[in-house]
C-alpha cells in the first residue's frame, strides 16, 4: 500500500532473481474500518518509486481507484476471505479488513495475471489467507512468502513505523522483546505481562496453528505466537514461531508413484534428512531371500529382525547408500525380485513393529522428510505436512517400465505390470498391520502429467504455508 521500506525491498530484490518485477502501489480503501487510518496513511510515491528501482523492479504502477474499482470502491465486487481464517488474530479486531484484502489482491491477479506474488511473512494471517484465496481462484500463481525484515533492535519493519514520536519507537522494541523471551509454559500469558509492564496497550496475544490460525496449544510442534498493540496512536504487529521440535513430513502413497525420487529431492531443497522407509522393507524382503526364508512365514522372519544392523546414508548429489548388517544392498533391493515379495513381508506384524521403532526413533527430533506407505498414519501421525502422493496403474507402470530399463533389468509386457501394481496396490491396502489408507488430513497430489520439478514445487508450496521461512530457512544454493 506504498510508504515503501527496506522490508518491501527485500520482496524486490528476491523476486527479481526469478524474473521481471511489478510493484504495485494502491492504498486500498476496502481495507480500512470507519476509525482507522486512511487518511493519514503514507503516501510517497516518488520516494517509493526510488526504492522499487533501486532493488530491481522494472515497473511501478500506482493505479487510480477507478481503475481498479470502475465506478468507485463502494460499487467493488467484493470478496470475503474465509470466516475460519479470520476469527482470531487482526480478523477478529479489524472487522472486515482480510475482506478488503482477498477483494483488492483477486482484482489485482485478474489485471495484472503474474507468474507469482511475493508477500512479507510479517503479516503471517494476511499472507495464509491469500494463499486460500489463490487456492480457491484456481490461479496458476506461485505465492512466496519472504522472512520478517527488522531494525536492529527487533521491531518489523512497517510503513506505521513512521507515525511514532521517539518516546513511542523506543517502547516499540518491547513487542519483538517479549514475543522473543515467552514463557513456554504459559507464553500468551507472559508475553501479556511484559506489554503491559513496558505501556503497550494489548489488543491481542494469541497463540495459533501456522496452517489453520486456530486457537492450540504446546501439543503442536510449530506454532505462531502473534500479538497486535498500540504504542501511542500506532497499531504494531509481530509474531514469533514456537517449535518444540523441527519440521516433520510424511509422504504416502501406493508403489511406483514416484515418491523416493521426488521426496530425496524436496528434502535436499528444504534442508531435511531424507528416511526412505521403503529402502527398510526392502532391505527386510532382501534378508529374507538371502537367509532362503519363505516371504509368507512371519514366524521364521521374526527371528532376522533381532540383530538386523540396518542403516541409510545419504550420498553426496542426493543419494542414498543402504547397509544390510555392514553389506551395501542400495543395488540389490531394487531388483524385481524384491519388488515382488517387499508387500508380503511388509505386512507382517513383527516386521513392521521393528521397523516403526527403527523410524520413530530417526523422526523424534524432526528436520526430516519420510516416506512410504504409512507414514501419516501409523509412524508420524503429527507430522506437520502429510501428503498423499499417487498416480494412476498406468502411469506408474509406465514409469516402472523405465526405471527397470535404466537399471538394466528385463521390462515385462506394460499389461503385466500393471497387473503385478494393482496387486501390490490391493495387498498394500487390506493387510491387517498399518494398511495404506490416506491420511484424514493428507493432501492429496495426482502427479500424472507433473514432471518432477512440477510435483517438488507443489511440495514446497505445501510446506510453506505451514513452515514458514523464518522458522525454517531454505538452504542457500
Amino acid at each position: 500500500m506504498g510508504g515503501l521500506h527496506e522490508g518491501h525491498g527485500e520482496l524486490i530484490r528476491l523476486a527479481s532473481e526469478r524474473g521481471p518485477v511489478l510493484v504495485s502501489v494502491f492504498v486500498n480503501p476496502l481495507q480500512f474500518g470507519p476509525t482507522e487510518d486512511f487518511d493519514r496513511y503514507p503516501r510517497t510515491l516518488e520516494a517509493d518509486r526510488v526504492l522499487a528501482q533501486r532493488c530491481g523492479a522494472d515497473a511501478l504502477w500506482a493505479p487510480a481507484v477507478d481503475a481498479v474499482y470502475p465506478g468507485g470502491f463502494a460499487s467493488a465486487v467484493s470478496r470475503s476471505a474465509p470466516a475460519d481464517l479470520q476469527a482470531h488474530l487482526c480478523g477478529a479486531s479489524r472487522p472486515g479488513h482480510f475482506d478488503g484484502v482477498v477483494t483488492v489482491v483477486s482484482r489485482l491477479l485478474q489485471l495484472v495475471a503474474p507468474d507469482c506474488l511475493w508477500l512479507g511473512e510479517k503479516d503471517w494471517q494476511q499472507l495464509v489467507i491469500l494463499r486460500r484465496l489463490v487456492a480457491d481462484l484456481d490461479v496458476d500463481v506461485a505465492v512466496r512468502g519472504v522472512p520478517t525484515v527488522r531494525e536492529p533492535d527487533g521491531l518489523a519493519l512497517s510503513s506505521r513505523n513512521q507515525y511514532l514520536s521517539s518516546a513511542d519507537r523506543a517502547r516499540a522494541a518491547a513487542l519483538p522483546a517479549a514475543l522473543r523471551r515467552a514463557d513456554l509454559n504459559d507464553p500468551e500469558a507472559s508475553v501479556r505481562r511484559s506489554l503491559h509492564e513496558a505501556g503497550l496497550e494489548v489488543d491481542y496475544v494469541e497463540r495459533v496453528d501456522p496452517f489453520t490460525l486456530q486457537p492450540c496449544g504446546s501439543a503442536t510442534a510449530i506454532s505462531l505466537l502473534a500479538a497486535a498493540v498500540r504504542c501511542g496512536t500506532t497499531r504494531l504487529i509481530d509474531h514469533v514461531f514456537l517449535m518444540t521440535r523441527q519440521p516433520l513430513v510424511a509422504i504416502d502413497g501406493p508403489a511406483g508413484a514416484g515418491k523416493s525420487t521426488v521426496t530425496r529431492a524436496f528434502a535436499e531443497r528444504m534442508g531435511l534428512v531424507y528416511l526412505d522407509t521403503g529402502a527398510m522393507y526392502r532391505s527386510v524382503t532382501w534378508l529374507v531371500q538371502q537367509n532362503g526364508v519363505d516371504p509368507q512365514d512371519a514366524a521364521s522372519i521374526a527371528p532376522l529382525l533381532k540383530d538386523l544392523d540396518l542403516q541409510l546414508r545419504s550420498l553426496p548429489g542426493g543419494g542414498q547408500q543402504v547397509l544390510v548388517n555392514g553389506q551395501d544392498v542400495s543395488d540389490a533391493i531394487r531388483s524385481p525380485e524384491v519388488t515382488a515379495s517387499v508387500s508380503a513381508v511388509a505386512a507382517h506384524r513383527c516386521v513392521r513393529q521393528a521397523l516403526t521403532a527403527q523410524q520413530k526413533a530417526m523422526g523424534a527430533k524432526g528436520g526430516l522428510v519420510a516416506e512410504g506407505r504409512d507414514i501419516g498414519t501409523a509412524v508420524f501421525p503429527d507430522a506437520d505436512l502429510k501428503v498423499f502422493l499417487t498416480a494412476t496403474v498406468g502411469e506408474r507402470a509406465r514409469r516402472r517400465a523405465l526405471d527397470l530399463e535404466q537399471r538394466g533389468f528385463p521390462v515385462p509386457e506394460r499389461s503385466e505390470l500393471e497387473a503385478q501394481i494393482a496387486e501390490r496396490d490391493h495387498l498394500d491396502s487390506t493387510r491387517e498391520e498399518a494398511p495404506l489408507v490416506q491420511a484424514d488430513d493428507a493432501v492429496e497430489l495426482v502427479t500424472d502429467g507433473m514432471s518432477i520439478e512440477a510435483v517438488i514445487d507443489a511440495l514446497v508450496g505445501q510446506f510453506r504455508s505451514r513452515v514458514a521461512e523464518e522458522a525454517w530457512p531454505t538452504p542457500a544454493g
